[in-house]
């Protein structure tokens, strides 16, 4: 047994109610050993001659923030070329304006081709500079060198014509609802949804290094999160085969690797009882810093990409409904053998007539079932609605809310999307809270940065970019936002017992603030600056990662 360490700080802010906010800490072993006063620590057996450690004196604790849809994409990306319309700091530290033309976007792209030798890019929105991407802009970068790009949203990529031709899309061989054509009847570019994006990832060679799904992205993603106070993060769509997990396990395993991973098995190929068995066997390979067994799937796509599945059928602007990205029956085989063998799953949905599929298929299954700790939780469901929420919280679901949209495309979700009523409602916190739902909220990094005190903003403000409030009636306190990125984010990984909050025999993972978030202004929340983390009771300065 190590010796123990008492932290002192301004204040600290336990998450645990029946603790509330104090000045001290004890580590012991990575765990918590006891808090409160300095006094009542000393009291407590082993902890009399504990060192008193000042180095967080002047500043505030709180748990360790837990980012409950994220990607490990968001450290492989910046292999590729940003093409975001937003600025965005890479791993590194360095910022990358964002680009707000076509034109830019081919510049830049022709930049990073010359740099590397990969016409790859990630982070485009059409929404976000009023301009579509086409074939043609990318054959400008290149005609020889397939070109991809994938939009903000993941779930739609635009290919030059040798990555089309390479995908065996170019001329196509037949229609499908997610290849659009000219008037021609030649591919316009877009691959949208799964399927056929995966087609063109597998055949582009200038995607095989940097949109993996292994350890290489593990590194940088974790120093990016020590600097936002991020302990635990899921990688929340991993294929998780035999090499990509020895990576994993490797990094994961070396005593100054700073962050938890809790990456969820997709596998669309698997049949369902091979999806379950090897959940349940990635169960059994789990340690303190990779937690394995759930999967993850994926129902519809985006609804800044039109591909979301809406219950009115069609979208603000006309659009067509969107895509379905798993027939109804394999939904029901994967719910029934997760519940038979207590094997989370998340399930994204972001339109509401995704959500209401998840809902009705699981109500059917879990008729004559009395357990209802299956700790299933809806990613995004970004348009659930009141009863589906009531619904939810008798079925024992929980939510995993993107209040991130509200910012990033809310002024275009009310003009384009789903219109100024609806947007009022989108990622509904408050409703959520009310009807006596989980919530926890998130960034789903690479899609937009992950920032858990930034998206604990959102969830309490609901301010645009142009900087309208969308949906007041929406908006959560910043004690509940905290509660969303900590114990709130804790109990959809099942991980609750463990993190979450400052309680004595969890693990110590705690986020070092440089101010109190209950103190200041809530329109200043996203303002706070993070000192570092201390993840199983080892520090780490965010000054250095």
């Amino acid at each position: 047994m190590t010796d123990a360490v008492i932290y002192a700080a301004r204040r600290i802010h336990t998450q645990d109610p029946t603790i509330g906010a104090t000045t001290h800490v004890a580590v012991r072993d990575g765990l918590i050993a006891g808090v409160g006063a300095l006094a009542d620590l000393r009291a407590i057996a082993g902890l009399e001659s504990a060192r008193l450690d000042e180095r967080f004196a002047d500043k505030v604790i709180l748990p360790g923030f837990i980012e409950g849809h994220a990607h490990l994409d968001g450290g492989t990306v910046w292999q590729s070329a940003y093409l975001g319309a937003y600025g965005r700091t890479d791993p590194d530290g360095k910022l990358w304006p964002g680009v707000l033309t076509i034109e830019a976007v081919v510049e830049r792209l022709k930049h990073h081709l010359d740099a590397t030798g990969k016409a790859s890019g990630w982070g485009f929105d059409p929404l976000l500079i009023a301009a579509a991407l086409d074939r043609h802009d990318l054959d400008a970068v290149s005609d020889v060198t397939p070109a991809v790009v994938f939009h903000a949203s993941g779930h739609i990529m635009v290919c030059n014509t040798p990555a089309l031709q390479e995908a065996g899309l170019f001329p196509p061989k037949s229609t499908h609802p997610g290849l659009p054509l000219d008037k021609d009847g030649a591919p316009i570019g877009e691959l949208r949804g799964a399927e056929l994006m995966g087609m063109a990832i597998r055949t582009a060679r200038s995607l095989r290094s940097s949109w993996t799904m292994d350890g290489r992205g593990a590194l940088p993603f974790s120093r990016t999160c020590v600097r936002v106070g991020v302990t635990t993060s899921t990688d929340l769509a991993n294929g998780l085969g035999e090499t990509g997990l020895a990576n994993l396990t490797s990094v994961t395993a070396h005593s100054d690797f700073p962050l938890r991973l809790v990456p969820a098995l997709m596998d669309n190929a698997a049949t369902p009882q091979a999806l379950i068995d090897r959940a349940i066997e990635l169960r059994g390979r789990s340690s303190d810093l990779l937690r394995l067994g759930a999967v993850k799937i994926v129902l519809d796509g985006s609804i800044q990409g039109f591909t979301a599945r809406l219950l009115n059928g069609a979208y603000y602007n006309g659009a067509p409904n969107g895509l379905w990205y798993q027939p109804p029956e394999r939904l029901a085989a994967v719910y029934k053998l997760a519940l038979d063998h207590g094997v989370q799953v998340h399930t994204h949905t972001n339109g509401d007539e995704a959500t209401e599929l998840a809902l009705e298929t699981l109500e059917r299954l879990l008729e004559g079932r009395s357990a209802l700790d299956h700790g299933f939780v809806l990613q995004h469901a970004q348009l659930i609605g009141p009863q589906q929420l009531q619904r939810a919280a008798a079925l024992g679901v929980q939510v995993n809310l993107f209040p991130n949209h509200i910012y990033y495309w809310g002024d275009a979700h009310k003009t384009l999307t789903v219109g100024p009523e609806r947007v009022a409602t989108m990622n509904p916190c408050r409703s959520a809270l009310d009807a006596g739902v989980t919530l926890a909220i998130h960034s789903d990094d690479p899609v937009t940065p992950i920032a858990p005190l930034f998206t604990a903003w959102c969830a309490v403000n609901r301010i645009s970019s142009k900087g309208e409030v969308l949906g007041p009636d929406q908006r959560i306190s910043v004690a509940e936002a905290l509660h969303a990125i900590t114990m709130g984010a804790a109990r959809t990984l099942r991980l609750d017992t463990e993190i979450g909050s400052i309680t004595p025999g969890k693990r110590a993972d705690f986020a070092i603030l440089e101010q109190d978030p209950m103190e200041i202004d809530p329109i200043d929340l996203r303002s706070i600056p993070v000192w570092g983390t201390v993840s199983s009771g080892r520090i780490f300065d965010a000054a250095l990662a």
